[in-house]
């Protein structure tokens, strides 16, 4: 089997070392975590010491982890997702033109929430991953990618999605006596329905939807305000409830459900999210977590969580490192 290197940068070096220690029983590979050095003025360069010709490299980066830092003169920089996807490119510009093939491995699929355009807006996520095919990269490997869609805008390459889904359930499963007829999967909205879907087709449950209705004659921060959340699907009274969504940014939407929910009698609220960003809203959910509104929620390692978020008792982190490690041995063994 060829050589095969993993190219570990800055933002995800606990994922990649754990991702390399599995592979490594199964392949021949290498790790290389790539020097980056950083000028006074901000702008940077990545240095490859090692020799990758003939190799199949795969470039994983967490463009979602803001805990990682630069200096500009004597301020401190976080690096934001702008920053983690430029040194995607910078890692590239350094090896193109002598590995065999090259693939890049980024769960958290970089502007994957501004993925449609129009109306005056950029079309951030496939300008990016065609600027990557631009440069030399040939596959992508992304986990629950927002849209699926995008991947239109590279039809030539390939572009591979994983769902957490197995990796989630197994966690619940572990928390709840399973009984079809008293679980039931939630979709918070519209978009999510078939991820849902998924879900409660391996539980063998019923499902149910909430809709944002919205206000189309006001528009507020460039969205119509949404009025209320409609609920659609089977009664939830007494019954154990999986919530499911790709992220929660600020949270409102998912507590607002939860909300809903305990107003309609259900028995115990779950949530499972593959991106646990928390922009805002924790201290929303600590509150609703002591007032007894859900009982746990699931997130991935996916993208980076701060502490302050994994020290609350009703988070649980689900490893996707088996994820990655499929994805890696599925495109060798294909090609």
């Amino acid at each position: 089997m060829e050589k095969v290197v993993l190219i570990n940068t800055q933002g995800m070096r606990e994922v990649g070392h754990q991702l390399y220690e599995s592979l490594k029983k199964k392949i021949d590979i290498e790790l290389i975590e790539p020097e980056e050095i950083r000028f006074s003025n901000g702008e940077a360069k990545i240095i490859i010491k090692k020799e990758l010709e003939n190799k199949r490299v795969f470039v994983l980066s967490d463009i979602g982890n803001y805990s990682c830092t630069y200096k500009i003169q004597e301020n401190i920089n976080y690096m934001s997702p702008d920053d983690h996807y430029m040194n995607i490119k910078r890692i590239i510009s350094a090896i193109k033109g002598t590995c065999k093939n090259i693939g890049v491995i980024m769960p958290l699929l970089y502007s994957s929430r501004q993925h449609r355009g129009g109306n005056g807006e950029s079309l951030d996520c496939a300008m990016g991953l065609q600027d990557l095919m631009g440069i030399g990269v040939d596959n992508i490997i992304t986990i629950d990618v927002h849209d699926p869609g995008v991947q239109n805008a590279i039809p030539y390459n390939t572009f591979t999605n994983y769902h957490p889904t197995q990796v989630i359930l197994t966690s619940f499963l572990n928390d709840v006596e399973y009984n079809p007829e008293r679980i039931i999967v939630i979709s918070p909205d519209t978009g999510a329905v078939n991820r849902t879907k998924h879900f409660a087709d391996l539980l063998k449950c019923d499902l149910g939807m909430f809709y944002k209705r919205r206000d189309l004659s006001k528009v507020i921060n460039g969205k119509n305000p949404v009025v209320a959340h409609e609920y659609m699907g089977a009664d939830v009274k007494d019954k154990t409830v999986l919530v499911i969504d790709d992220m929660i940014a600020s949270g409102g939407s998912i507590l607002t459900v939860i909300n809903e929910l305990n107003r309609r009698e259900c028995y115990n609220i779950y949530i499972a999210v593959t991106f646990g960003i928390f922009n805002e809203g924790i201290e929303k959910f600590q509150r609703a977590y002591k007032e007894g509104k859900f009982k746990k929620m699931y997130v991935t390692n996916a993208t980076y969580i701060s502490l302050k978020i994994i020290e609350n008792e009703w988070i649980e982190v689900v490893d996707i490192t088996s994820l990655l490690e499929d994805a890696i041995m599925n495109l060798i063994i294909k090609e």
